[in-house]
C-alpha cells in the first residue's frame, strides 16, 4: 500500500508526514485567480449551448471540463513540500540494543532474538552501510543502565530488567553536545524497569529528537505458562500465615493442570495442583508456604514446561523473604474489667513474637500493668510523651471513653497512625466509638467507620450478629483460620454470632471491609471488622464486644484454636508494616550481577519526625560476607530521606543494613536483602509490547518498524529536525496523481459526451 501511495503522491508517507506544503507561483496570484476564473467561464461558454443532454447532464460535463481546467491552472501555484534533512556526515545517530535476558529467548525461529538483532544490525548489512554513509554511528546497549558499544556484535543478554527510561535519558545525556539526529531503539519492549518513561519521552521531544523503535519478538506466544509475579509479605513475622500470590499468564493451556511448587532456600514449602481456566489470561493462584525461620529466605517459585511450549525461561519466579524473630511490642488500653481482655492475652501470651503490654482502668487514676517491662513502664498510666507512645507498633484500644483521654492524648493517637506508621485497632464496646463520646475528636478521622450515627443506649440489648469474611477478607492472610482456602471457609460458617452494642457506621472512603455481620432474618450486612490506610500508617476497627464466645461457646471444642488464630493474625496485621526510625529499602530488589543498586534511608528521630542533618551509613554485606561501607547523601527533595548507590558485583543474597548519627543520637536500622542472579528475571512479560514502542515512536515524531522491516529506516532517518539540517523544497505540480486526476477528469467528460453523441 505504501508503495502505491508513493508512486501517486511522489514521495513515501514518512516525508509527507515531516513536511510543510507551501505554494510559490510561477506567476502573480493575481493572475492566477484570473485564469481560474477564465478557466470557469470557457467550461460554462462551452456548454451553455448543447442541445440534447438534460439539465443534469449539461451540469456535469460543464463541472467536469472547469475542475480539469482548473486542476491544470493550479500548476501554476506550484505547490511543494518543505521538509528537513540530516546533513550527511554531519550528524550523529545513535543506535540503542536491547541486552536483557529476554533477548536471548528463541520465540520466533531457530535464532534467539539478539541473534536476530545482531544480524539485522551487523555491520556488513546494507542497512549500516547506509546509515554509517550518512551519518556518525553510536551504538550502545542497554538492560538496567545503558553503556556504550562499538558494534551490533557480542551481544550477552544478560540483563534481569529492561529500563527503556534510563536507556533513552542516558543516551541523551551522553549526546548532549553533539548533533544528535535521531534516535534507534531495538528492543522487546518489556520494559520492567519500574521508572516512568513519560520524562525521557518529553526530553527527546522538546529537542525534536525523533525515535524510531524496531520491535523484536512475537507479540503473543502461541502457547506459554508465565509466572508474570510473585507477591510475598516483606518482613512477616516468624510464624506468621504466610502466602505467596502468584500471578499467571495463559495462552492456548486452558483446560490443563499444573502443580506449581515453591521451595525456600532448595527446600520445598509448598505445592499446590491448578487447573487452569479457559476462558482468562490472567489468573492468580495463592500458595502458602510452611512456617520459616528467622532469617532471609530465598523463595523460587515453579510451573512444570508443558509439551510445546514456546518459552520455558518464564516458568520461574524468584523472590526474597525476611522472617522478623520479634517480639513487637503492642500497647492494649483497657477501660473496664471484661472478658475480651483475658481471653486476648491468653490468644496471644503463646506467641513469642508478639508481647502485649495492657493498661486496665481498675479504677479513677488507678492500673493494672500486665507485661511491662519494668516498674516505670506506664507507671503514670495512659503515655503522655510521644516518644512514650512510639516506642510500641501497635495500639489497640478498647472499651474506654474519650474523656479519658487529654486533647493532646487524642491528637498523639491520630499521629501515631499518621506519622508514626503504626497500627491502631479499636475495638467495639459500652464505652467505645460514639457510645465512647469520640466523634468530633482526631482519633475519629482515622477510625474506617464513620461515627455519624446516633449513639445506642449500651444498657439496651445487644445486637447479635453471625460474621463472614468478605472476598476482600477471604483473601487476608490474618484472618485465614485453617490450612486452606475451604478449610477456612468452613470454619467461619461453624462460628457462633457475637454480639454488638454500638451504633456501626458506614465505611469511610478508602476503607474496606474484611468482616460482615448480619442479623438473623435480614438481609443487611453490616461491617464487623474494617481496615484503612491513614497517613503512613493503617487503622482498624473491630466492633464486637465479646469474640471470647468462639473460645467458650456452646459449640466450641475445648482443643479449638479459632480464637487464639484469629488474635494472634489479627494483632500481628497491626505491627507488620510499623517503620522503625531508620527504615532502610533497596531499588530493585533483585538485579543481575554487576547491576546497579540504590539504597534509601528514611531517617526520623524520637517522634517520628523526619530528619534532615543526619550523618547516614549503609553496610552492605555480599553474597561471600565481604562488608562494604556506602555513605548516603540527603536527597534534597524529600524530607528525612538518603540515598546512596552500589554495584552488586557477586552472585547470591545482600544484606543491607545502617546507621544514622545525629549528635549523640545514633540509630541502627533493622538489614533489609537483595537478590543478585540472572535466573527467571526479565521473562516473566517478554512477548513484544508493540503498543508501547508505537507509543514512544509517535510522541517523538518517529515510527515503529517490525525487526523484518528494519531496512527502510535507512531512508526515514534522513528526514529529521534536530542536528544539522538542510531545508529541501520539493515538487509536487508533477505527482503522478496530478496527471491521474486529469485524466480520469477528461475521460469521464468524454464518457459523457459520447454516451450523447457529442464525441
Amino acid at each position: 500500500m505504501d508503495a502505491v501511495l508513493t508512486f501517486l503522491f511522489k514521495y513515501p508517507s514518512r516525508v509527507w508526514e515531516r513536511g510543510d506544503v507551501v505554494l510559490s507561483p510561477v506567476v502573480a496570484p493575481w493572475l492566477v485567480g484570473a485564469l481560474a476564473l477564465a478557466a470557469i467561464a470557457v467550461a460554462v461558454f462551452t456548454y451553455r449551448r448543447v442541445t440534447g443532454v438534460t439539465r443534469l447532464q449539461r451540469g456535469a460535463l460543464l463541472t467536469l471540463r472547469a475542475l480539469a481546467l482548473l486542476l491544470l491552472v493550479a500548476t501554476l501555484l506550484r505547490p511543494t513540500l518543505v521538509v528537513a534533512s540530516a546533513v550527511p556526515q554531519r550528524n550523529v545517530l545513535a543506535i540503542l540494543l536491547d541486552d536483557s535476558r529476554s533477548m536471548a529467548l528463541q520465540d520466533g525461529g531457530a535464532d534467539s532474538r539478539a541473534t536476530q538483532v545482531e544480524r539485522a544490525f551487523a555491520d556488513s548489512t546494507a542497512l549500516v552501510r547506509s546509515l554509517a554513509g550518512r551519518f556518525a554511528l553510536r551504538f550502545y546497549r542497554f538492560a538496567a543502565d545503558v553503556r556504550p558499544a562499538g558494534d551490533a556484535s557480542g551481544l550477552q543478554s544478560g540483563g534481569t530488567r529492561t529500563d527503556l527510561a534510563r536507556a533513552l535519558e542516558g543516551a541523551r545525556q551522553e549526546l548532549a553536545g553533539t548533533p544528535l539526529a535521531g534516535v534507534i531503539v531495538v528492543t522487546d519492549g518489556a520494559d520492567n524497569g519500574g521508572q516512568d518513561l513519560e520524562p525521557a519521552v518529553l526530553a527527546l521531544r522538546a529537542r525534536k529528537v525523533p525515535v524510531h523503535t524496531v520491535g523484536v519478538g512475537l507479540e503473543r506466544f502461541p502457547r506459554d505458562v508465565a509466572i508474570e509475579r510473585v507477591a510475598l509479605p516483606a518482613r512477616p513475622l516468624v510464624g506468621a500465615n504466610l502466602l505467596a500470590d502468584v500471578t499467571l499468564r495463559l495462552r492456548g493451556v486452558g483446560g490443563e493442570t499444573v502443580t506449581l511448587t515453591a521451595e525456600a532456600d532448595g527446600r520445598l514449602v509448598a505445592t499446590e495442583q491448578v487447573t487452569l481456566p479457559s476462558s482468562e489470561e490472567v489468573t492468580r493462584v495463592r500458595l502458602r508456604l510452611s512456617d520459616l525461620a528467622p532469617g532471609t529466605h530465598r523463595i523460587t517459585v515453579r510451573a512444570p514446561v508443558l509439551p510445546r511450549e514456546t518459552i520455558a525461561e518464564n516458568n520461574e519466579a524468584h523472590g526474597i523473604v525476611q522472617v522478623r524473630g520479634g517480639p513487637d511490642r503492642v500497647l492494649y488500653l483497657e477501660g473496664e474489667p471484661r472478658p475480651e481482655l483475658g481471653f486476648i492475652r491468653r490468644a496471644i501470651a503463646t506467641d513469642s513474637a508478639l508481647q502485649l503490654v495492657a493498661l486496665l482502668r481498675s479504677a479513677e487514676r488507678k492500673y493494672l500493668r500486665l507485661g511491662v517491662r519494668d516498674s516505670l513502664e506506664l507507671a503514670g498510666g495512659f503515655p503522655t510523651r510521644r516518644e512514650d507512645l512510639y516506642a510500641y507498633r501497635g495500639v489497640i484500644i478498647g472499651s474506654i471513653e474519650a474523656a479519658f483521654f487529654t486533647p493532646d492524648q487524642l491528637r498523639m493517637l491520630a499521629d501515631f497512625v499518621n506519622q508514626r506508621g503504626g497500627g491502631l485497632l479499636a475495638l467495639g464496646g459500652r464505652a467505645a466509638l460514639a457510645e465512647g463520646g469520640f466523634r468530633g475528636t482526631p482519633l475519629a478521622e482515622v477510625i474506617p467507620l464513620a461515627l455519624d450515627r446516633s449513639p445506642l443506649d449500651v444498657e439496651g440489648p445487644a445486637t447479635e450478629l453471625r460474621i463472614r469474611p468478605t472476598v476482600a477478607g477471604a483473601a487476608q492472610p490474618a484472618l485465614q483460620l485453617r490450612g486452606s482456602d475451604t478449610a477456612s471457609a468452613r470454619a467461619w460458617d461453624s462460628l457462633p454470632p457475637l454480639t454488638v452494642v454500638n451504633a456501626l457506621g458506614s465505611l469511610r472512603p478508602g476503607a474496606t471491609a474484611l468482616l460482615t455481620g448480619r442479623r438473623d432474618g435480614e438481609s443487611t450486612d453490616l461491617p464487623v471488622l474494617a481496615t484503612q490506610r491513614f497517613g503512613r500508617g493503617n487503622a482498624t476497627v473491630f466492633t464486637p464486644q465479646d469474640s471470647w464466645q468462639w473460645k467458650m461457646g456452646a459449640g466450641i471444642a475445648v482443643d479449638d484454636v479459632t480464637h487464639s488464630t484469629f488474635w494472634r493474625q489479627l494483632v500481628r496485621s497491626l505491627t507488620e508494616e510499623s517503620p522503625e526510625r531508620l527504615e532502610l529499602t533497596v531499588t530493585p530488589e533483585r538485579v543481575a550481577p554487576g547491576e546497579p543498586v540504590e539504597i534509601r534511608a528514611r531517617v526520623a528521630d524520637e517522634q517520628f519526625l523526619d530528619v534532615n542533618d543526619a550523618s547516614v551509613v549503609a553496610s552492605v554485606q555480599s553474597p561471600s560476607g565481604r562488608v562494604a561501607q556506602v555513605p548516603l547523601e540527603w536527597s534534597l527533595t524529600e524530607n528525612g530521606m538518603y540515598t546512596g548507590r552500589f554495584v552488586a558485583e557477586e552472585a547470591g543474597v545482600y544484606s543491607v543494613g545502617g546507621e544514622s548519627r545525629r549528635g549523640r543520637d545514633v540509630v541502627g536500622g533493622a538489614p533489609v536483602a537483595m537478590l543478585a542472579d540472572d535466573q527467571g528475571a526479565d521473562v516473566e512479560q517478554a512477548e513484544l509490547r508493540a503498543p508501547l514502542l508505537q507509543r514512544v515512536a509517535r510522541e517523538t515524531g518517529g515510527r515503529y518498524y517490525p525487526l523484518a522491516d528494519a531496512g527502510r529506516l535507512a531512508d526515514d532517518v534522513l528526514y529529521t529536525e534536530s542536528g544539522v539540517t538542510v531545508r529541501e523544497a520539493l515538487d509536487l505540480w508533477d505527482m503522478p496523481a496530478v496527471f491521474v486526476a486529469l485524466a480520469i477528469l477528461l475521460g469521464a467528460e468524454w464518457a459523457v459526451r459520447r454516451s450523447r453523441g457529442l464525441a
